[in-house]
């Protein structure tokens, strides 16, 4: 790709809501992810950070300060800012200790809300901006901050049981309950005048929007309701909201007018759109992007924002959908084939994490890659992917994992009925519970693949929940409906290390010595576990945490991955996928003393859930 700027997140740059020509994004800056202010009057940008580790969170405030979250290797840090044009950083709340980032809210005023979690609880702290920080309310668990009021009087919190309103001094003002009867409820931001509350609820196998007032309640706008998952933000005039749908691994904008009672289409490029907001004065800023096209930040009214990369040449390949019959209903599949194939041709699948997430119609780099390689992509949205509906999304019918390799299977076999793949090089990649899955399916079904790529996954289910972070505790127990103390048949049937010596097919493993999403320990296990079965692997460790950061770790796991699977399904002399492995176990280490880039795709429809990527 060339030219512009290369961003790091399916997101919009943040506007200043006073001075809508003022805005903060993130972007490459030397192989590090870094934040930017962009002047859209001037079109100028500038770099804000520099910090060895890359810098991932920033926002804008009201008041044209720039915010970013200065964190750790391992991700635990506080909020800074600076003034737009630039000048000394200085600490968002003066006594707050570090901690892994929950939320940030600055009201129209500068009074500043932070939620980090630290251990077992998340604690909110509340402040003047650049003031001490005192703390208001400290609740167990993983638990968002998402939203202020303008006047700085309330905050919204929410995890995955309730949203609940506080007072700025910690006074509970409503508690409104999610999951159960009540169906799964989602806090999206305050109005910007006012102190009505945006939510999305889970009824009846669709989802609604809702919103709360303070002298009202919750109210549930039964006329705006949606098929697929939905996220929505405030216009600025604060009775319309601007509405995302994600369905079948494609989106659709549309605005609905809370007073009139009317939801009308936005009309977009058909494909992915990733990020939209209605900004002051009426102007619709979105990203958007398909498989063959980069994204691209677009305007409704002409304004100057920060150029994106392009492509110098066509996106290869023919990309198209099929659908495969499944017990749930059918499996959509994105997939991507070399430009004119003779017949079948060696295949990736190319597993997304979550689980609550989707693969889109989506510009990916990875499936660049190996479809300029000569391989085919396929981007399957197992059940549990968002997308498709509540009930697909909690169709978990044959156990965690296996549910979700149950589903690879019978698209891996409807392709080779189609004569589009070779039954004999297939091959699995996935990062973090993606990765997970890649081992569960080597193990489960070891005759169906040739060659796995696993980044930073999930390999010991029991060892990763006791290690992981509380928001990941919190999202396995909802999964396996319990604890691994009180459903260790659930965990041990689900761990990709109970079937490690099952593994027939050559394995790539990349690890990430401080990743507290997927800790380490529970990885060192798992390949000890292939070095006793004499599986043969190979390990790339990277000295970064789940979230990196720097293109330099992207580049190095792009590149090994890239070899591994074309020596493995394309290479001489291959094995007979049937047979037994008991060539030499090798572990390659490599020191990288940066992060690894974030992946592209966007991270779902609800700012509080969880997900390991």
């Amino acid at each position: 790709m060339s030219g512009g700027y290369q961003v790091y997140r399916a997101a919009l740059p943040e506007v200043c809501a006073a001075d809508p020509a003022k805005m903060v994004f993130t972007a490459d800056a030397e192989g590090r992810c870094e934040v930017f202010a962009w002047d859209a009057a001037a079109r100028r940008a500038r770099q804000v950070t520099r910090r060895p580790l890359g810098t991932l969170h920033g926002a804008i405030d009201r008041d044209a300060h720039v915010w970013w979250f200065d964190e750790d290797e391992r991700g635990r840090g506080c909020w800074r800012f600076q003034p737009f044009a630039g000048g000394p950083d200085r600490p968002g709340l003066t006594g707050v200790p570090p901690g892994l980032p929950r939320g940030l809210a600055v009201s129209d005023h500068g009074t500043v809300a932070v939620a980090a979690e630290d251990g077992d609880a998340t604690i909110v702290h509340v402040g003047p901006r650049g003031g001490r920080g005192r703390s208001v309310a400290r609740i167990p668990g993983h638990v968002s901050l998402t939203g202020i009021t303008p006047g700085g009087r309330l905050l919204a919190l929410a995890d995955a049981h309730a949203v609940t309103v506080l007072t700025s001094e910690g006074a509970v003002r409503a508690v409104l309950p999610g999951g159960g009867d009540a169906g799964r409820l989602w806090s999206l931001g305050f109005a910007p005048a006012g102190a009505e509350l945006l939510l999305v609820r889970a009824y009846e196998d669709r989802y609604v929007l809702a919103s709360w007032r303070p002298a009202t309640g919750p109210a549930r706008h039964d006329w705006c309701a949606f098929d697929t998952e939905i996220t929505a933000r405030w216009d600025g005039d604060g009775r319309s909201v601007l509405v995302r749908q994600d369905r079948h691994g494609r989106s659709t904008l549309h605005r609905a007018d809370l007073t009139a009672r009317t939801l009308t289409p936005v009309p977009t490029p058909p494909g992915t759109v990733l990020d939209a907001a209605t900004r002051p004065g009426g102007d619709l800023h979105y990203l958007w992007t398909a498989t063959g096209h980069p994204p691209r930040l677009c305007s409704t009214r002409g304004t100057a924002l920060p150029v994106l990369p392009t492509l110098p040449d066509r996106f290869p390949g023919i990309h198209r959908d099929v659908w495969t019959p499944g017990p749930d209903g059918p499996v959509h599949t994105l997939l991507s084939l070399p430009d004119e194939p003779r017949g079948p041709v060696p295949a990736v699948f190319l597993v997304h994490g979550g689980p609550a997430d989707h693969d889109r119609d989506a510009y990916d780099g990875v499936v660049h890659s190996l479809v300029a390689s000569g391989f085919a992509v396929a981007r399957v949205n197992y059940r549990g992917s968002t997308g498709y509906g509540p009930r697909w999304r909690r169709a978990f019918r044959d156990g965690v994992g296996l549910t979700q390799v149950e589903d690879l299977a019978s698209v891996r076999a409807d392709l080779v009925a189609r004569r589009l793949i070779r039954a004999d090089a297939v091959g699995l990649w996935g990062t973090s519970w993606g990765g997970y899955l890649v081992l569960l399916a080597l193990g489960t079904r070891p005759g169906l693949w040739q060659a796995g790529v696993a980044v930073k996954p999930v390999a010991d289910c029991v060892a990763a929940h006791r290690t992981t972070t509380a928001a990941l505790r919190a999202l396995d127990e909802r999964l396996f409906g319990g604890t691994p103390e009180e459903v260790p048949g659930r965990y041990a049937h689900s761990s990709p290390i109970q079937y490690a010596a099952a593994v027939r097919a050559p394995l790539l493993v990349a690890a990430a010595r401080h990743d507290a999403k997927c800790p380490p320990g529970q990885i060192r296990g798992y390949l000890a576990a292939l070095r006793a079965a004499g599986v043969r692997h190979e390990a790339l460790w990277l000295d970064s945490g789940h979230d990196g950061y720097d293109g330099g770790d992207h580049v190095t796991v792009l590149r090994r991955a890239v070899v591994f699977l074309d020596r493995e399904l394309r290479g001489p002399a291959r094995r007979d996928p049937q047979t037994p492995r008991s060539a030499r176990s090798g572990e390659h280490h490599t020191a990288v003393h940066t992060r690894e880039r974030r992946t592209t795709h966007a991270e779902g429809h609800h700012p509080q859930r969880p997900a390991r990527g």
